[in-house]
Parts: C-alpha cells; sequence; structure tokens
C-alpha cells in the first residue's frame, strides 16, 4: 500500500500517473490523508482512492509512506505520525528543502528517500531526482524507483545538489509557462486569436522539447533557427540587449535560495 500524507497538485499527479502506469497499481492500494474535505472528495471521485483525514491511518495502512505537505508544515506533520513510523516503512519526501538528515531526525526508519518531482507528472512526463541514505537496501528502493518512471523520467543524485534541482526541474514549468503566457501575449497584441496563439505557442513548445529530447543542444537549434539579419535574429538582440540570461539565472539563484529558507536541516 502506498500512502499519500497531504493531497495536494502534485500528490495528484504522483496519483494518476501511479494509476496509469505502475504495474499492479490501482486505487485499491492508496490512501491519502488531507484535511480538506472537497478535497477528499475530488480525490475518491477522480480516481476512486481512499481517502482519510488522519494523517496516522496512513501510517498504519502504508509500506511507502509519501510526504507531500508544504515544507513549512512537515515538523507538524512529522509530530503527528513519528511514533507510528517503525523501521519496516519507507518514507518518501516530495517537499522541497527538507533534508535527509531532518528526516533521520525525526524518524526510527533509515528507510528514507528524499525526491523532486515535477508537475509534468500529471502527463507521465514528470522529471523526478532522488536522494537516499547510503544504507538504503536496494529491494526496498526498486518499488520507489518504479514509482517514480511510472510518471516520467529518474535520476539518483547526491542530496547536496537537490535545491538546484528543485530551481531547476521543480519550478521549472512554471518558469516555462511564464514565458509561454508571455509569447501568447505577445500573439495577440500582434492580432491573432487567443487560441490561435496558444495552439501556436504550445506547439512549438512541444515540438522544440522533442528536438532537444534527440541531444541537439539549444546552441545548435538556436543557431539552426537563427539567420544572420533575419526574424529570429532580432528577436535574440532584443533577449541580449534585456539580460535575459541573467534574468534567468537570477530566478534560479532566488528559488535555490528559497529552496535552502524552507530547507530543514538537523
Amino acid at each position: 500500500m502506498i500512502g499519500f500524507i497531504g493531497g495536494g497538485n502534485m500528490a495528484e499527479a504522483l496519483i494518476k500517473g501511479i494509476m496509469q502506469g505502475a504495474k499492479g497499481m490501482g486505487q485499491n492500494k492508496i490512501i491519502v490523508s488531507e484535511p480538506r474535505e472537497e478535497r477528499r472528495q475530488y480525490l475518491e471521485e477522480t480516481y476512486g482512492v481512499k481517502t482519510t483525514d488522519k494523517n496516522t491511518d496512513v501510517v498504519s495502512a502504508s509500506d511507502i509512506i509519501i510526504l507531500a505537505v508544504k515544507p513549512q508544515n512537515m515538523e507538524q506533520a512529522l509530530d503527528k505520525i513519528k511514533d507510528r513510523v517503525t523501521e519496516d516503512k519507507t518514507v518518501v519526501s516530495i517537499a522541497a528543502g527538507i533534508t535527509l538528515s531532518y528526516l533521520q531526525s525525526r524518524l526510527k526508519t533509515k528507510k528514507l528517500i528524499r525526491v523532486m518531482p515535477n508537475t509534468p507528472a500529471l502527463v507521465q512526463e514528470g522529471m523526478s531526482v532522488m536522494s537516499l541514505c547510503e544504507c538504503f537496501p536496494d529491494k526496498d528502493i526498486a518499488p520507489v524507483r518504479e514509482m517514480l518512471m511510472s510518471i516520467g523520467k529518474v535520476l539518483v543524485m547526491p542530496e547536496k545538489y537537490m535545491n538546484a534541482v528543485t530551481a531547476l526541474s521543480g519550478s521549472g514549468p512554471a518558469f516555462i509557462a511564464f514565458f509561454a503566457e508571455a509569447m501568447m501575449e505577445a500573439g495577440t497584441k500582434s492580432g491573432l486569436s487567443r487560441g490561435h496563439a496558444a495552439e501556436l505557442v504550445v506547439q512549438t513548445l512541444l515540438g522544440t522539447a522533442k528536438i532537444l529530447d534527440t541531444g541537439l543542444s539549444p546552441v545548435e537549434l538556436r543557431e539552426m533557427v537563427t539567420s544572420p539579419g533575419g526574424t529570429t535574429a532580432a528577436g535574440i538582440k532584443v533577449f541580449n540587449e534585456k539580460g535575459l540570461t541573467d534574468i534567468v539565472i537570477t530566478a534560479m539563484e532566488a528559488a535555490i535560495k528559497r529552496a535552502e529558507e524552507l530547507g530543514r536541516k538537523e
């Protein structure tokens, strides 16, 4: 049984992905604790999963417990369950900034995994990065890796990189969506309907991502599209003049700093 403590957007993305992709995993093997009654009702009606308003119910019923609460609510959540998390249970945190050492200091189990998934898990195109204790048995890692692979790609990286991962792939979908918003707005200001502007931008993003996924570098793709003195060159000139690269780097640094601030270290 997989249990979710917290039934927000990322928990939903994982639930949807697991049910669609993981072998032998269905709604009868998922339980979710969520304080909001309307959210519990939504999850039950949409995915057929069992829900509860008690975190302890999830811990008692589950072999794998996924902590899907906000970082600032983690201490309160752990206080309620710490006495019931036994050594045989695997605990997976998907909260930004919450360190393995923090979890180790509050839970009896050593089977701890820190994961940063992202929202494209909703369409099984997620990017998840795992960090875990060296003492973690391989046989217990496999179910978690399989769960994450059902919603996209998985990497295992040292924990020291997790704040950067949080900024890049965790917050990345929102950053890309923000850029897409600006492109759509530019399209409508140029006379396109909102629907046509949206279709043009979304398909362009999809196609570009697929090209980059072949191994072609962003620099190579940019140079392929950019003709000297052409329309692309004119637009990129403005990006350079406005310091787009510096803006993006500064935004990433702000996200990393915030992940560090939200972090809980022992």
